[in-house]
């Protein structure tokens, strides 16, 4: 196939930013080659890729603040990356962008357990967060599924929950204090390891900003005391729409367990396959974890098994040991990995208030048989975050078109019944077109005011979260 020749001023653009970079940071951490640039073609959103101009991969605050400082005076613009996990392509990057990552920054930089805090780099992995605290009988408490791989600045940057936010709440809750760094390349400094800071709290800005107003490098992080124990109980049911009510039952009951997790049949079959857990062969299931001394948790326990059974369960198993725990969570945690295995699937993140689970379930199952879809469900129930995995088959025309459509139109019922467009995986690509269902247009301005102040020239990630249209007028395009 013939290929045009590609633009000499566009190479010669491209070598003199690649020459710049490489002036402040090692020959390995600038990466322009064919073949290794296509590990940051894409993030978890696997159904969208692009290539960038080159990838930095700073090994210091400074050493960030220097690529700032050359992409401001280049004029490009940059995509920051945590780990790469992201499901909503908030770090696919374009062929004009150089991609920033953080993974070079993963040290403990301070240990504080009278005060309760770490502080650490912020290419750290969520799971050796806890890791770097956990003999001295402490743990970080935000727990996505990706923990063993996804970063903190990915966490920040999507405010990430994970099947503990029930009880311990999400990044936002668990976030004391940044090292950022701004699109100029300027260094600043928002909260501390106190309890609040002055002023405005321009640190819940930055929980869940996507990388559009600068680039964390470092995080002081809430640590907690492990419980003395705790316990999950597996519940099944004959019916999505019953699973839903039990959860809603529970949490209107005054209980507050730990993580109620909601896993549908498809979902089931495939983690079982794949985990060998013991699950049910039901329709619904829930995994329902209580914690605390023994007789708190017997007395939790006894009150939720006497909603569940008003529910008609087909099964009701509580764990009895460690081992035993580790399985039913293993499928869990397993799930979307799971149902990779069987089919290309697209996963997403909407959140509706926890009364609406049982109508919400109905209307997916109906919606996805219109579309002539299969759709996985699998989500933290206890908050109402929903994960909808729509399976297509990627190599069949139109299919993915398919699947996009069924999940705008999933979207736009969690936004309907009172919920929301994301929960913990951002707007990122995937929503952006979608923000309009959720948002007035006095709204979106609001939030592109805020960062017009952080990024004058939106040049940091400028093409995720807000409309396309109303991002290309902000930035002159």
């Amino acid at each position: 196939m013939y290929m045009p020749p590609a633009d000499p001023a566009i190479l010669a653009r491209k070598a003199q930013i690649i020459a710049r970079l490489r002036e402040v940071l090692p020959e390995d951490a600038v990466i322009d080659d064919g073949a290794a640039i296509r590990a940051y073609e894409c993030d978890g959103l696997a159904a969208y890729r692009c290539p960038p101009l080159c990838v930095a991969l700073p090994g210091s605050t400074e050493e960030v603040a220097e690529v700032m400082r050359i992409c401001a005076a280049e004029g490009v613009a940059v995509v920051p990356r945590g780990a790469g996990t992201s499901l909503a392509g908030g770090a696919l990057p374009s062929e004009d962008a150089v991609v920033l990552g953080v993974s070079r920054l993963t040290e403990v930089l301070e240990v504080d357990l009278d005060n309760r805090f770490i502080r650490v780099e912020a290419g750290r992995t969520n799971l050796s967060v806890t890791g770097a605290v956990e003999e001295a009988g402490f743990f970080y408490a935000p727990d996505p599924s990706s923990q063993l791989a996804c970063a903190i600045a990915g966490n920040i940057a999507m405010n990430s929950g994970g099947a503990h936010c029930l009880k311990y709440g999400v990044t936002t809750n668990n976030l004391m204090g940044v090292k950022m760094v701004l699109a100029d390349g300027e260094v600043i400094e928002i909260g501390g390891p106190y309890s609040d800071a002055g002023g405005l709290d321009l640190l819940a800005l930055i929980c869940g900003s996507e990388g559009q107003l600068g680039i964390v490098t470092e995080a002081t992080l809430r640590i907690l005391p492990k419980p003395e124990g705790a316990r999950p109980v597996l519940i099944g049911f004959d019916s999505p729409e019953v699973a839903g009510a039990c959860v809603s039952d529970i949490i209107r009951s005054g209980l507050l367990p730990v993580a109620i997790e909601y896993m549908d049949r498809l979902c089931i079959r495939a983690s079982e396959a794949h985990a060998h857990s013991g699950y049910p062969d039901c329709e619904a299931m829930l995994i329902i974890e209580v914690e605390g001394s023994e007789a708190e948790i017997e007395a939790q326990m006894a009150r939720i098994k006497e909603i569940a059974r008003r529910h008609d369960p087909v099964e009701l198993r509580e764990s009895q040991s460690e081992e035993e725990s580790g399985r039913i969570w293993l499928g869990r945690k397993s799930a979307f990995g799971a149902i990779g295995r069987i089919n290309d699937y697209m996963c997403l993140d909407g959140t509706i208030p926890v009364s609406e689970l049982p109508h919400v379930l109905g209307r997916i199952g109906e919606m996805a048989a219109d579309y002539g879809l299969q759709v996985g469900n699998v989500f933290h129930a206890g908050d109402g975050n929903m994960h909808p995995l729509i399976l297509y088959d990627a190599n069949k025309p139109g299919d993915l078109e398919k699947c996009e459509a069924l999940g705008a139109d999933i979207l736009k019922l969690c936004v309907e019944v009172g919920g929301c467009l994301t929960g913990e995986h951002g707007v990122g690509v995937e929503k952006r077109e979608l923000m309009g269902a959720q948002f007035s247009d006095a709204d979106l301005e609001a939030q592109m005011r805020m960062k017009d102040v952080f990024d004058p020239a939106w040049r940091l990630n400028p093409t995720k979260v807000f409309p396309l249209e109303a991002s290309a007028v902000r930035r002159g395009g």
